[in-house]
């Protein structure tokens, strides 16, 4: 039997760690430019000044961000930890950082938000409408599930966010119908799907061996899903995946411009803007923290800046007086 490539050992090791398919690409594509960078040696060969060179030119030469060159370097410390059994901590890697710089987020107003949120349609106007009213990352909303939608109670229930945290946030009532709606479409999709004889879904961790009748229950399916039926990126049959990162992302931007709005507006700006408002609206920022699920409320407090600038553009110049 033909050996496994270094890199089909490295996916292999992921998949049954579980990670995400998004992790996954991303550590390959950083282990590959590292082996290519040393000129297609085997990383067994390499170690500390290896890694330290590898690191340091993404630094001067590609002005990478400082979180692009730590994602370069998880990648590298799984493969070296997971996959070759050698411990780095004794290396203690000294590669030139990259510089970091702090900024101060973005923000749209309420009325540039309501501008952009208008020159959308469809499911993406609708996906907007829970991102900003309930202040989600982007993949947060696009991996909500059917049973994540408690109307009973009004909750949305975030489960293994960024932070590891899960969290419950009031469901917004300008969409509650709206939502409602979209249920019914993902279950006569769902119905279809499984008439068709397909009909599953990718499930979390290993639930799937746990529950195998799980990938076909209609709680499971996403509710933003796609209007296709994708091939699963992992290699598993065909299934009905959720609405793309991209996609989103391009009716966002086009979008924006339609609406006139200058600013560089991503759909990450809509959760700036839900904790920047809310901050205005005379929420506490441990309120606003823990409805982020920030681990720190250091990092909610970023959003206390962009207020007080917002304060200071009310200061009159001495020649408007």
């Amino acid at each position: 039997m033909q050996e496994k490539k270094l890199l089909d050992i490295v996916r292999d090791k992921m998949r049954l760690k579980h990670y995400s398919i998004k992790t996954e690409q991303s550590y390959i594509g950083w282990i590959k430019r590292y082996i290519v960078f040393h000129n297609k040696r085997h990383p067994k060969d390499m170690g500390k000044m290896e890694i330290e060179q590898f690191l340091t030119w993404q630094a001067v030469e590609n002005r990478v961000s400082p979180s692009t060159q730590n994602q370069a370097f998880s990648a590298i410390l799984f493969l070296y930890k997971e996959i070759l059994g050698v411990d780095m901590s004794e290396w203690n890697i000294q590669a030139l950082r990259a510089k970091e710089r702090k900024h101060i987020p973005v923000v749209l107003t309420k009325e540039e938000v309501d501008r952009v949120i208008g020159n959308l349609t469809g499911i993406y106007q609708l996906i907007v409408y829970l991102m900003y009213g309930c202040g989600l990352r982007m993949n947060e909303a696009l991996n909500i599930r059917l049973k994540d939608i408690d109307f009973g109670f009004d909750k949305v229930y975030i489960w293994n966010s960024k932070s590891l945290k899960d969290r419950t946030l009031p469901l917004p009532q300008k969409i509650k119908d709206r939502l409602k709606v979209q249920v019914d479409i993902v279950e006569e999709l769902h119905k279809k799907d499984i008439a068709d004889g397909y009909g599953t879904v990718y499930l979390p961790y290993a639930l799937e061996k746990k529950y195998p009748n799980a990938k076909f229950e209609t709680k499971w399916q996403y509710l933003f899903p796609m209007r296709n039926l994708p091939k699963d990126p992992k290699g598993e049959g065909v299934r009905r995946h959720h609405v793309h990162e991209k996609t989103l992302s391009r009716n966002i931007k086009q979008a924006s411009q339609k609406a006139g709005i200058h600013k560089r507006v991503t759909s990450h700006i809509f959760r700036h803007s839900y904790a920047t408002h809310l901050l205005q609206n005379g929420i506490d920022i441990r309120t606003i923290q823990e409805l982020l699920g920030h681990k720190s409320v250091e990092t909610t407090m970023v959003y206390t800046h962009v207020v007080a600038e917002m304060n200071r553009e009310k200061v009159k110049s001495p020649l408007d007086m």
